[in-house]
């Protein structure tokens, strides 16, 4: 299971994009789940997690050869370390958890007063490079590693504690706030709208936003480059109307993406993944939820400084 964030994806659970689909025929006796190209479907040749294979500890039960040699009626397989929905949710709130607790902390002790911005600023900016890096080292690893994902989360949580900090003291007051906010109805709204089926990630799903986000991602790198070089405000892709057009498109490409880490999640616990994959489903989730929040707080700071 991975990340379906554009940025950090690795790997999918399905044939094609990595997107499995649920309408395959199932196999006798078998969950009703599409299972070609699948790495977790039970009788998948060279899937570690199959069932049987061997030298998977829960492929089946160790003792169910020595109960058919006494008569004893057949166990079912074994489905202990196969990641769960409490395994999702406990390790998404242990990340977001680090991240808020860094970012109370930084908002608490990192003033931003004219006397100590500059160094504030410079700690945040410092934190976010840091937790850039050891999101995209987790990304190109083969398994999760929980100590470098919320060790991720504590320094994005000081550089979102402090950016957070300078909007809401020094352009909108509340904005730290209503960006939260946003966030959760967006979170709930794309909850609500995945699990009643109106919303539905499939191939052409995947193609239109990972080709929406990347040409969003281009032309804000092409502003950055204007700005650095050019002075100002580069191309106005972060003020004035324009700015607060592509600050809409950001928070609706945010909310595809957790579309598709809700499809993730799903697929994992569908093709009975391994419990360490609940650790990359938080990750997806905690850089989605990370991008949602900095494109409401930028989108307050806009409207807020054209007032």
């Amino acid at each position: 299971m991975r990340s379906r964030n554009p940025v950090f994806s690795r790997r999918g659970f399905s044939r094609d994009n990595g997107y499995a689909g649920f309408n395959a025929a199932p196999q006798a006796g078998g969950p009703a789940v599409a299972t070609q190209g699948n790495p977790y479907a039970q009788g998948t040749q060279g899937n570690p997690y199959a069932q049987p294979a061997a030298g998977n500890p829960y492929a089946q039960n160790p003792y169910a050869q020595q109960d058919q040699q006494y008569g004893a009626p057949p166990q079912a397989p074994a489905t202990t370390g196969r990641m769960t929905m409490d395994d999702v949710v406990m390790r998404t709130a242990s990340t977001l958890g680090v991240l808020v607790v860094t970012a109370a902390l930084a908002w608490a002790l990192l003033p931003v007063d004219d006397a100590n911005i500059s160094r504030s600023i410079g700690i945040g900016i410092g934190a976010a490079l840091v937790g850039m890096v050891l999101a995209l080292v987790q990304s190109f690893k083969r398994k999760a590693s929980p100590a470098l994902i919320l060790t991720y989360a504590a320094f994005e949580g000081v550089f979102l504690g402090v950016i957070s900090s300078v909007v809401d003291n020094r352009i909108a007051d509340g904005a730290a706030m209503q960006a939260v906010i946003g966030t959760m109805a967006v979170f709930a709204g794309v909850l609500i709208a995945y699990k009643a089926g109106w919303i539905r990630v499939n191939r052409r799903f995947y193609g239109f936003v990972m080709a929406a986000a990347l040409g969003f991602v281009f032309l804000m790198m092409v502003n950055l480059l204007f700005a650095v070089f050019g002075g100002g405000d580069g191309l106005g892709f972060r003020s004035g109307t324009l700015g607060v057009v592509f600050g809409i498109v950001g928070i609706i490409l945010g909310a595809c993406f957790l579309a598709m880490d809700f499809k993730q999640v799903e697929d994992g616990l569908a093709y009975g993944a391994p419990r360490e994959e609940a650790w990359l489903a938080a990750f997806g989730l905690t850089l989605t939820l990370v991008w949602l929040y900095l494109e409401f707080l930028r989108l307050i700071a806009i409207l807020n400084s054209s007032d």
